[in-house]
């Protein structure tokens, strides 16, 4: 079977989200299908159509190890090359098809109907638009707006996951007739918001977190026509193997080359002076001579992570997130009367330390001390933690043993997050379930990321003609709710820096307000 080299991560991600499946089960269900991707000339001709196409081949060769391209007419034909060299840059060993026949799902593009008795999602968009349904064909938009159509990709993708695997999950069912805009979120608008994208100025804009998000963030922003400004991308992480499972930007070339290069590198040619800075936000804060920040992107990982962003006062924050139950995006000033950043992250109590999580996670909870001393002085893991582990576990020790010489952390995200674990059959303690293990699936991060940067432009270029809510939440795994955006007021204890005199003050002479 032609699964990708970072299957285990995939894996992982789909153990958390479907009921009875784990890594053997779940790759032989991915063996079961064969996803086709079709399209027409109309699909292929429309640029719109072209991002759809683009992302959406990006998206299921990171988790179907058998594709089959079906273009219909010359011009869809002559983009099928560049689609394969696409699916294969990601997974090399994937199976690329050519026969509607042999066709498990359909994921339909452009206009044409596709008549075949397996199931068959047809994707689009218009401008702002992002269109799935199962009725029929939803055509793409000839306009050269990047943001409903990669939104499309990922609700085409999501949908495909819920047909694939319906009997896995709590609401496996595909959207009927989905229209969505990503400028008002209404999915029961009979006309969605649908401005003209005219040229738009970031300004100077800050992407904290190039991971999976971020990836997707950047991928739309890259194809946003007229786009111009400084964005500064911070992260201190290079792309690993298990990385490719669901970051966009990343093919097998991409390993260990430090994100925010990768992330750089698509703004060639664009009018975005894009900036990479290899290191966290707190390392990048202590480099700056000025903390005024217009606008900041938050694509992080931790609570924490975005706690710091809020401390450090910018202008305007716009924040996206994936968890366990939906994706998302929230917006944030600091002096209404609306929730800052900090207040939807702000401990309740005391959090579980990191030490505490990768101890209990590999089934040795009363290792965390000796963990936290290998984690404090940068030690590596070494071979007699390994042995306790494996017995804990209940795997076997030498597939373990390449993780000697690294550090505990790095053993962590690679086999328990990574999924090496599982693979092996071993169980993994409580906290594997905590907020840090838990991994998207690739539609979900891309969404969130597409979502992200919609809001950037949004926002620079004044596109929105009424303030939205401050968050917006989807749950891709079922179909699209009736209502997806909803207030937040500030944090209830009062003990949030946005109500706090003094932060007040500071971030009011800051921006002369």
């Amino acid at each position: 079977m032609a699964l990708a080299n970072f299957f285990d991560k995939a894996a992982m991600a789909a153990s958390q989200v479907l009921n009875g499946v784990d890594h053997s089960s779940f790759a032989a269900a991915l063996g079961a299908q064969n996803i086709g991707l079709a399209f027409d000339d109309s699909a292929a001709d429309s640029l719109e159509g072209r991002f759809t196409l683009e992302l959406s081949i990006n998206l299921l060769a990171r988790l179907y190890p058998r594709i089959s391209i079906i273009p219909e007419g010359p011009k869809a034909e002559a983009a099928v090359e560049s689609l394969v060299v696409a699916a294969k840059a990601i997974n090399p060993e994937i199976e690329i098809g050519v026969d509607p026949a042999a066709v498990t799902l359909f994921l339909a593009l452009g206009a044409s109907e596709i008549t075949s008795s397996s199931a068959v999602i047809y994707a689009g968009s218009n401008g702002w638009v992002a269109r799935v349904s199962t009725k029929g064909p939803v055509g793409s938009g000839r306009t050269d707006n990047p943001f409903g159509a990669c939104a499309a990709a990922c609700f085409g993708a999501a949908n495909i996951f819920r047909v694939a695997f319906g009997a896995h999950l709590p609401a496996g069912v595909p959207d009927e007739d989905l229209m969505l805009s990503l400028i008002d979120y209404d999915p029961k608008a009979v006309s969605p918001a649908n401005p003209a994208l005219t040229p738009v100025d970031l300004g100077e804009t800050y992407l904290v977190g190039l991971g999976a998000i971020g990836n997707g963030a950047v991928w739309a922003l890259a194809r946003t026509p007229g786009l111009s400004g400084l964005l500064h991308s911070v992260d201190g992480e290079a792309a690993d193997l298990s990385n490719l499972q669901r970051y966009v930007l990343t093919t097998q070339k991409s390993v260990n080359e430090s994100k925010v290069a990768i992330a750089a590198e698509q703004f060639r040619g664009t009018g975005v002076d894009a900036r990479p800075y290899n290191e966290h936000w707190g390392d990048f804060l202590r480099g700056v001579t000025s903390w005024t920040f217009e606008r900041v992107a938050v694509a992080v990982d931790s609570d924490s992570d975005r706690i710091a962003v809020q401390a450090s006062l910018p202008r305007r924050v716009i924040n996206s997130w994936t968890q366990p139950g939906d994706l998302g995006v929230s917006r944030h000033d600091f002096l209404r009367d609306d929730a800052c950043l900090m207040c939807l992250y702000l401990p309740e109590g005391e959090g579980q330390h990191l030490d505490r999580i990768i101890a209990e996670a590999i089934g040795l909870p009363e290792a965390f001390m000796e963990i936290r001393t290998m984690i404090h002085l940068n030690q590596p893991i070494g071979r007699p933690l390994l042995e306790r582990a494996a017995v804990a576990m209940g795997v076997d020790l030498e597939p373990l043993l390449r993780f000697e010489n690294e550090s505990v952390r790095s053993f962590y995200t690679q086999a328990v997050c990574g999924g090496i674990v599982l693979r092996l059959g071993g169980t993994l303690g409580s906290a594997s379930k905590h907020q840090m293990a838990a991994v998207p699936l690739a539609f979900q991060s891309a969404l969130a990321g597409v979502m992200l940067a919609a809001e950037l432009v949004i926002d620079a270029g004044g596109l929105r003609s009424h303030p939205m809510p401050v968050t917006t939440k989807i749950d891709l795994l079922r179909p699209l709710a009736s209502h997806l955006s909803i207030a937040a007021r500030k944090h209830p204890s009062g003990r949030c820096i946005c109500q706090d005199e003094d932060y007040k003050k500071t971030y009011s002479d800051k921006y002369g307000m």
